[in-house]
């Protein structure tokens, strides 16, 4: 896959480090608690990376910072988004890019969505809170379901959510994301809670928003297998730091770091021997400190 590496610098973050201070923290030890350990990261217009590692890695947490979202941290270092700097930046700031520049899907959508409200008035909201009236807000937001696929949209945006099936939730909640024209999208393991026929649906939107309307797409994922077809790059995350960040195509051909080759090596293959046992990511790291040692 072509990395779009003529585009604009979409996100820009530099020695990104995220701390607990120690008055937030819940257990007793000391000081401070890093999260994430001096992180470099740059998308540019129309390209899709993602950000991959097992749970608690710091890939969440790292997309949190992006848009501010988690107030109980510390940011240090840069986050640039189209060149506007994040960290320590007023809040009224970061309030006006998100989701205008900005926007974030998350997992599971139906704690995304307002069970009260209808899906016309959750997806025109993005668009309504930054002064676009009610009667154009709803005008794009149909349009916008529309484009996602989702069928019978102008009758639909008067249902609510518990009227959809999760797939379609999905795309409602992508629909709100990309109402406002942001230039980053960040998705936060949007298919988890999907079967594989729809993993596979949304996967496609995202992939044909970014090239239609040259949307960056940052990707949390705890799944390489899901990202080979998207991604132009990847950068694998292991306690809180980047260990590689490779365009896609070389990163699954010759992994350099063991925690890479493990995490490649846990996925079942179709031509694999179903006798034999696949190690876990921790033997590959518990072999490589072996061999460091040996």
């Amino acid at each position: 896959m072509t990395d779009p590496i003529d585009g604009d610098v979409v996100l820009d973050i530099a020695g990104l480090t995220v701390k607990v201070p120690e008055a937030s923290r819940i257990d007793d030890a000391p000081g401070d608690l890093t999260l994430v350990h001096g992180v470099d990261l740059t998308i540019r217009r129309g390209e899709r990376l993602a950000l991959v590692g097992e749970s608690g890695s710091g890939k969440s947490m790292t997309a949190k910072a992006v848009m501010r979202l988690d107030p109980t941290v510390r940011l240090g270092g840069s986050i640039r988004v189209q060149g506007t700097e994040i960290v320590g930046a007023p809040a009224r700031r970061v309030r006006a890019l998100r989701g205008a520049t900005v926007s974030m899907v998350f997992q599971d959508p139906m704690t995304a969505l307002n069970p009260v409200l209808t899906i016309g008035d959750q997806v025109a909201e993005p668009l309504v809170i930054r002064g676009v009236g009610r009667r154009e807000a709803r005008r794009r937001a149909l349009e916008m379901l529309d484009r996602l696929g989702v069928p019978d949209a102008a009758r639909r945006l008067s249902a609510y959510p518990s009227e959809f099936s999760g797939g379609m939730r999905q795309r409602v909640v992508m629909a709100a994301a990309l109402v406002a024209q942001p230039a980053l999208l960040i998705a936060d393991e949007p298919t988890t809670a999907l079967d594989v026929r729809v993993q596979e649906q949304v996967l496609d939107l995202i992939e044909e928003q970014s090239r239609e309307l040259g949307l960056a797409v940052l990707l949390i994922t705890h799944d390489l297998a899901i990202v080979a077809g998207l991604a132009h790059r990847v950068a694998v995350m292991y306690r809180g730091t980047i260990v590689e960040n490779r365009p896609v195509d070389e990163l699954f051909a010759d992994p350099a770091h063991p925690y890479t080759r493990g995490l490649l090596a846990s996925i079942p293959r179709i031509d694999g021997d179903p006798g034999v046992r696949l190690k876990t990511v921790d033997q590959f790291m518990a072999e490589a400190r072996q061999e460091v040692l040996s």
